[in-house]
């Protein structure tokens, strides 16, 4: 298997490009961040060169976090602003030469909340170009309030939007905590299934621990077709070194590949 480190979650004590390079040098295949807008992007990608590590994505900014936002695009009457933060994605993953961009839906319970986020994503992707737009249900523990927190929900709008560049994030962790069978889940949404993360369930630790029999799943997945890199977005616990002594082992799992 190849393996992606999301470096919301792995390196924070790092600057962006010095966090690319510890996860260089300790074997993943790839990385992925959240937010690195405070960092110019010829930062960035000069890290990416130095590594040869691809950035498979990174999220639109949540909003005003102070103020319990998570994200823009399901807001009704906030168009303008998720369609800034839409076009700043873009911009930075192009910088970059990123893979995809997460839209983040929001905090909302409002009735139109769903009609918002569908003509939303739908300018997202028509000015995305190569860049893959991605949808992911969060977990209501974690994510309160998110509207998007299902795999069906996701699948629904992604057919309502009908076009080839949206994809689901499918995050074992998330799916593991509300939906249970995590397997079955992905065998039902990989036809729309642009990029696979994982942690520990509940805990969202390191893949080594929780209910979660990652070896077994990794494998699963391999046997499914999956090639390209599975995101490691989980919480260390501490140094970052330290939890990654699943990753050796887990690079055995499958064969070939691709990124």
């Amino acid at each position: 298997m190849k393996f992606s480190a999301n470096l919301g979650l792995l390196w924070t004590e790092l600057p962006l490009p010095d966090a690319i390079r510890a996860a260089k040098a300790a074997g993943f295949d790839a990385v992925e961040c959240h937010w690195p807008y405070d960092v110019p992007a010829i930062e960035t990608r000069a890290a990416l060169a130095e590594t040869g590590l691809p950035m498979l994505g990174l999220n639109t900014r949540r909003g005003n976090v102070d103020a319990g936002e998570n994200g823009l695009s399901a807001l009704p009457g906030r168009d303008v602003d998720a369609r800034d933060a839409i076009y700043e994605a873009i911009e930075y993953a192009e910088a970059i030469d990123a893979k995809a961009i997460h839209v983040m839906a929001g905090v909302t319970a409002e009735s139109d909340a769903r009609a918002v986020f569908v003509e939303n994503l739908k300018y997202a992707c028509q000015a995305a170009g190569d860049v893959t737009v991605l949808i992911e249900p969060l977990n209501p523990f974690d994510a309160p309030g998110y509207f998007l927190n299902t795999t069906a929900q996701a699948i629904e709008i992604i057919k309502d939007v009908g076009q080839s560049n949206l994809q689901l994030m499918f995050d074992c962790y998330h799916v593991g905590r509300v939906e249970s069978d995590v397997l079955k889940h992905l065998g039902i949404c990989l036809p729309h299934t642009g990029h696979i993360q994982f942690a520990a369930v509940p805990s969202r630790s390191a893949p080594d621990s929780g209910e979660l029999d990652y070896p077994w799943l990794f494998g699963e997945i391999a046997k499914l077709g999956w090639t390209k890199p599975l995101g490691a977005e989980y919480k260390p616990g501490g140094d970052t070194e330290a939890s990654l002594g699943w990753l050796g082992p887990s690079r055995l799992i499958g064969s070939g590949g691709e990124i």
